[in-house]
């Protein structure tokens, strides 16, 4: 469609393939590619750098990377690992990115997130579960930060008056390596799950990264039972996700941890 893509990758390697990959399907598609390890606050102002000094604009940033119940483990920096990097990392790097995009006409941050958002909480408490960990909590309160984090910047970017908007998609259950660090009884379950594959799981962002129609703050998922399958649709998210005092408690928490800091 004639977008300029740049694809973000924690293995460069990967990332070439995959750009060699799509340009062999799509000989007049201009794809690039940029190392990014979203645990990594210095990978992130690295890549941003590089972002920025080869762009003068950005259209669209689809903030994707995301863990999944992994083990105990921590960033480089000392954040539990699922928080830090499927939402601090992501904080950080759009903080540093989004001046390229507020003076953009239909420019679009699309944070994805997970039905298993429904399950979490911001625990302050413990938002890096040092005293307890339990990696299904862990990616849960991940998934929910994604959605508060579409939601207040949202709400800041329109108090702005910028022509940017924050938007935020989940891709059913889809059938992605994502879900290696299952504990093994989980796996058989998975297993037995009506999947649906990766490139229908890629279609609800797609839908609000590009949709015409959509508006900022819309959440976008899969049109089948339980949003787990199927074309994709504007859906709803839990009651905790539009918690005002939580998001901004979180955005605060966030800026401190990252040192981000945002022009709206």
């Amino acid at each position: 469609r004639g977008a300029a893509v740049v694809l973000a990758c924690r293995d460069l390697g990967k990332g070439k393939d995959a750009a060699a990959r799509i340009s062999a399907r799509v000989p007049q598609a201009t794809v690039s590619t940029v190392r990014l390890d979203l645990g990594s606050l210095a990978s992130i102002r690295e890549a941003a750098g590089e972002l920025r000094a080869s762009h003068d604009r950005l259209d669209l940033l689809i903030n994707n990377a995301g863990l999944m119940m992994t083990p105990h483990e921590r960033t480089e920096d000392g954040f539990e690992l699922q928080l830090g990097t499927n939402h601090l990392g992501h904080f950080a790097l759009t903080g540093l990115l989004l001046d390229r995009m507020l003076e953009v006409p239909g420019s679009r941050v699309v944070t994805v997130s997970s039905n298993y958002h429904r399950l979490g909480r911001i625990d302050f408490g413990d938002l890096q579960s040092e005293r307890r960990y339990r990696r299904s909590g862990a990616y849960a309160q991940s998934k929910l930060a994604n959605l508060l984090f579409t939601y207040e910047p949202q709400d800041r970017l329109a108090r702005a008056g910028a022509a940017t908007a924050a938007l935020a998609a989940h891709p059913g259950t889809s059938r992605t390596a994502l879900t290696r660090n299952l504990p093994v009884v989980m796996r058989l379950g998975a297993a037995l799950a009506p999947y649906q594959g990766s490139a229908m799981g890629a279609v609800p962002t797609l839908r609000a990264a590009t949709d015409p129609e959509a508006r900022g703050g819309e959440y976008y998922g899969s049109a089948g039972l339980h949003e787990m399958r199927g074309p994709a649709r504007r859906v709803q998210s839990s009651v905790r996700s539009h918690d005002t005092g939580v998001a901004r408690q979180l955005w605060q928490v966030s800026a401190r941890l990252t040192g981000g800091s945002y022009p709206v």
